[in-house]
């Protein structure tokens, strides 16, 4: 990969403290959540074409193409002006033939590369930081187009974007929204959502940002003669519908009316549905009089948090090196955690799962998850080091360089 490249930790992260900033800058966070979040396009250009270098090059997506043995689904090729079946780079062993590959690259189509901050350092390190911003899932995909060349036709996504111009030039343009906020599963179907006129037509160059609502239909094709690399960010959100399911669902874990079966034949096409409807009436109040948003919310939290991968690098490497009294720690930075009480244990809820403390540990805990630099002997605890060595294990503490 290129030597080039922001390593996963510390200051040498671009994105510093604040990830969104690092998108969006100039354009505050305060603006962009009021008018743009979910709303409109935002189109961010600037003179700063090495900004997003750290995060991916052509030359290393070029070599960790060559170098790696990738498999059916990772990288996958397209081109707007035909048809190229994924069995015709796929081998039967499902294998991504590489030489496929390039010569179609040379042939006008689009290289993606899916997912790739599932086993780069750099980019997950960077989805993490955005998570923290967002609180949901964040994925990238990459796109390598050629000069003179388009990789989709015109279409919607159903989750919001920002689009990282890495090099080379990219002429865009937005259209009409037929759904706003589609769910998940709405996906576009040509046959069904109409393209309107062009509301939006502009070229991303390096350095340069995009963030697309869910929605928005949109395309885009290489400006210039150069190749074009940009890494498409995507935010998988929980929707208000999902939390009121949750909530439901805690209705329902009290409330046995909730959980009586449908009336018996009720599929049938002769059932009168009288009965029916106002029983689900009286659900429907029920729901607004006993529904409370907090629990939900706080599941919702907590089934987030669990669902992500700790970041545990350096766990492995640190297990042989001794804690001296000047050795100084920290929380890891954008670990999502949470602390909560369940009966006479001290839960910390971490990405991964639940980690298990002793209320008597909870003064030395809430010092070591301050985000304040720390020692040993700021836990004031005779067992500190094995703490220590526990939130490192988990990816909630790091060492801190010196």
């Amino acid at each position: 990969m290129n030597a080039n490249r922001a390593g996963p930790n510390g200051s040498a992260e671009p994105w510093g403290d604040d990830p969104l900033a690092y998108l969006i800058a100039p354009t505050t966070s305060v603006k962009f959540f009021e008018r743009y979040y979910e709303r409109e396009p935002l189109v961010v250009t600037r003179e700063q074409r090495e900004r997003f270098s750290p995060l991916l090059s052509i030359e290393s997506l070029d070599a960790l193409i060559a170098g790696v043995d990738l498999k059916e689904g990772s990288v996958d090729v397209t081109d707007a002006t035909r048809e190229i079946p994924r069995d015709s780079y796929v081998s039967e062993e499902g294998y991504v033939d590489r030489g496929v590959i390039a010569h179609q690259h040379r042939r006008g189509a689009t290289i993606i590369v899916q997912q790739l901050h599932a086993w780069d350092p750099t980019l997950a390190a960077f989805c993490r930081a955005i998570e923290s911003v967002f609180s949901c899932h964040v994925q990238t995909n990459i796109y390598l187009t050629p000069p003179n060349a388009q990789g989709f036709r015109t279409h919607y996504d159903n989750h919001d974007v920002f689009v990282l111009q890495i090099a080379g030039e990219k002429r865009w343009r937005l259209y009409n929204k037929p759904i706003d906020t589609p769910f998940r599963g709405e996906r576009f179907e040509s046959s069904e959502h109409a393209v309107g006129e062009v509301s939006h037509d502009f070229v991303l160059k390096a350095g340069d940002v995009a963030y697309v609502p869910r929605g928005l239909m949109h395309d885009a094709d290489t400006s210039g003669a150069e190749t074009s690399l940009h890494v498409t960010t995507g935010l998988i959100v929980r929707t208000w519908a999902d939390l009121m399911l949750e909530a439901v669902s805690e209705v329902a874990l009290s409330d046995p009316a909730f959980r009586r079966a449908l009336p018996a034949g009720y599929a049938r096409g002769d059932f009168d549905r009288g009965d029916a409807r106002g029983y689900f009436r009286e659900l429907a109040r029920s729901i607004g009089d006993k529904a409370q948003m907090d629990a939900a919310f706080e599941l919702s939290m907590d089934n987030w948090i669990r669902s992500r991968a700790p970041n545990t690098l350096g766990a492995i490497v640190d297990v042989s090196r001794p804690v001296g009294e000047g050795d100084r720690f920290a929380a890891r930075r954008f670990a999502p955690w949470r602390l909560a009480e369940d009966g006479d244990k001290l839960v910390v809820i971490a990405a991964g799962g639940d980690v298990d403390f002793t209320h008597e540990e909870r003064p030395a805990l809430e010092r070591a998850l301050s985000g304040e630099p720390f020692g040993l002997a700021d836990l004031d605890r005779e067992d500190a080091e094995a703490m220590v060595r526990r939130l490192q294990a988990f990816g909630l503490v790091e060492r801190r360089p010196g």
